[in-house]
């Protein structure tokens, strides 16, 4: 989702898959944290809040590349956002875990724990903390999502015209996308390419949960097993399709879910791994492959494990041998 804005003037949205099937009203709710719901639903129904330049009822659902046009208003927690010194130091750490750079993007390995935008609840994430310790850059814009739990490579473009052509190259799946998991139990297949429908639930809180659904969109996940350990298997997973939550999801369908997954894992696993140093979800994206928006050379960017993934891959490879 991009969002760009005019001091005393309208606030404009633009959608990306991972909000694409919220119903405008919820998506709002969320997004506009402190804002009275009376207030939202009263500029639905006025059609102060438009999307693609029409009218729309509070049940819209959202889709990608939906253009929403906010009226001018005052955001108390965008304000507070801005003097936050807890965003100041997420910036500073965030400017220690560059990976590349250069004119026209910015490639981080963000940490686990860290939202990439605030909303939900959260007063702010990567792009906020980017924006507010590099006051000077005109232009930062998110291009792809990682959950907030999830580490890895992350791509943040510097120019509206980079942003555009990148949003373009995912579109049309010429991004590699792999990540490192850590399975719950012994996974025997040497590879396993997961084709099964998965289907976005918003909770009441705008949380987000996500099933196995026939009538959900198509989702497709390949595995491959790189070691297996005692109790646990690392695999790599290529992410053929950009769903919510999908690797995920897809792992608890393999019945081996990530350890550390709170929301689709195994209570008692994870529980155990607790007590063996593992205190986050063992989901890395350690890798993405893509032309470079500029003039389409090879763009190859690797993120290493942090000291905590590394250090029990250690001990479990000393506990196998």
């Amino acid at each position: 989702m991009t969002e760009q804005a005019k001091e005393n003037g309208p606030r404009f949205i633009e959608i990306d898959t991972h909000d694409s099937g919220q119903r405008i009203d919820n998506f709002l709710i969320t997004r506009l944290k402190g804002m009275p719901k009376s207030r939202i639903y009263r500029l639905l129904r006025k059609g102060e809040v438009r999307v693609n330049k029409g009218r729309i009822k509070a049940h819209y659902r959202l889709r990608a590349g939906d253009r929403i046009r906010l009226p001018p208003m005052t955001l108390p927690a965008r304000a507070r956002e801005e003097e936050s010194p807890e965003i100041q130091m997420m910036g500073r750490r965030l400017e220690e875990c560059i990976l590349y750079e250069d004119d026209e993007l910015l490639a981080i390995n963000k940490p686990s724990g860290m939202p990439v935008h605030g909303g939900s609840g959260l007063q702010g994430g990567v792009i906020e903390g980017l924006r507010q310790v590099r006051p000077e850059a005109r232009f930062l814009e998110l291009v792809h999502r990682l959950d907030k739990d999830t580490s890895g490579c992350l791509l943040i473009a510097k120019r509206k015209q980079a942003l555009r052509e990148l949003h373009r190259i995912f579109r049309e799946d010429r991004v590699d996308k792999r990540y490192l998991a850590l399975l719950n139990g012994v996974w025997r297949r040497p590879r396993e390419m997961v084709d099964v429908s998965l289907r976005k639930f918003v909770l009441r809180g705008g949380e987000r949960f996500v099933k196995v659904d026939r009538e959900g969109k198509p989702s497709r996940t390949e595995f491959r097993t790189l070691e297996r350990f005692t109790e646990a298997t690392l695999v790599e997973a290529r992410l053929l399709t950009g769903r919510t939550h999908q690797i995920r999801v897809h792992a608890a369908y393999l019945g081996h879910p990530i350890l550390g997954d709170t929301r689709y894992g195994d209570e008692e696993a994870n529980r155990r791994w607790r007590g063996k140093g593992l205190k986050r979800l063992f989901l890395h994206a350690w890798r993405l492959e893509l032309p470079h928006p500029a003039d389409g050379s090879r763009l190859r960017l690797e993120a290493p494990l942090d000291a905590e993934l590394e250090y029990l891959l250690e001990a479990l490879k000393k506990a196998r041998s």
